[in-house]
């Protein structure tokens, strides 16, 4: 009976919680400075063309990552949420910061770190790695107050054959260009060729109208607090400790 009780409680709650963000979705839909489109325009953000100048800067600390490709964190390793979407070895990541907390040892990629504080707003960023045919399923983000930001640092040929949907349209990486869009929007990723596919991949503020934006601030911080984002990060300290034993054994 108890249990029952609790089940019923647990599944009222989320019910809650996902009207709660309806209905928060259409306060920050309606208040978005730059719209609410699946895919942006890169040029409604001035600070891009900073980083697809620098991108082959970038492109180089990747590379020094690279090495050590068989040792990076699965997503799912480091956050338990995402085993509903991967849950196998194709999906490797290597974070800078999650919703605002540094992650690890970003002085590893100083100029990497330097170019991410030149966005705005910039909250998550880290080395997406989609190894060889990797395919993401159809799903939603559960946040509208964050933009996505990819940079395509490493797109293998056919380039084809790498690419993204978000609602009706599909997009494919280049090397040194960007693609932004809203990933509260269903969207699927996939990588069909024989090698890596890498972005630079950023999740930041979504530029708003008063009073959305402060909501929107409060929220990312009580985000950046919760069970699911130190958990994480916990996940990801732990990782970069052994992976600091690895690099210091290979030096």
């Amino acid at each position: 009976m108890a249990d029952g009780w609790q089940l019923t409680m647990r599944d009222t709650t989320v019910d809650i919680l996902k009207k709660g963000l309806k209905q928060i979705d259409k306060l920050y839909a309606s208040s978005s400075l730059v719209g609410d489109p699946a895919f942006f325009e890169p040029a409604d953000f001035p600070w891009i063309k900073t980083l697809e100048d620098n991108w082959q800067v970038i492109r180089h600390e990747l590379d020094k990552v690279m090495k050590y490709r068989e040792h990076l964190p699965n997503f799912q390793d480091i956050s338990r949420e995402q085993q509903g979407l991967t849950q196998d070895n194709r999906w490797k990541t290597y974070f800078f910061y999650a919703y605002g907390i540094k992650a690890g040892d970003v002085e590893r990629c100083p100029e990497t770190d330097r170019l991410l504080h030149e966005i705005p707003g910039m909250k998550t960023a880290f080395f997406s790695i989609f190894g060889p045919h990797k395919h993401l399923p159809p799903h939603r983000g559960p946040y509208k107050g964050v933009i996505r930001y990819h940079l395509g640092l490493k797109i293998p040929e056919p380039r084809e054959q790498c690419g993204i949907r978000v609602k009706d349209e599909v997009r494919h990486w280049e090397e040194g260009k960007s693609l932004v869009f809203d990933d509260t929007f269903e969207h699927e990723a996939w990588n069909h060729t024989d090698e890596d596919r890498v972005v630079l991949f950023v999740d930041f503020i979504r530029p708003m109208r008063f009073p959305a934006s402060s909501l929107n601030s409060a929220l990312i911080q009580v985000i950046g607090l919760s069970p699911f984002v130190l958990g994480a990060r916990g996940n990801y300290l732990a990782w970069e400790k052994r992976f600091e034993g690895i690099v210091n054994d290979s030096a």
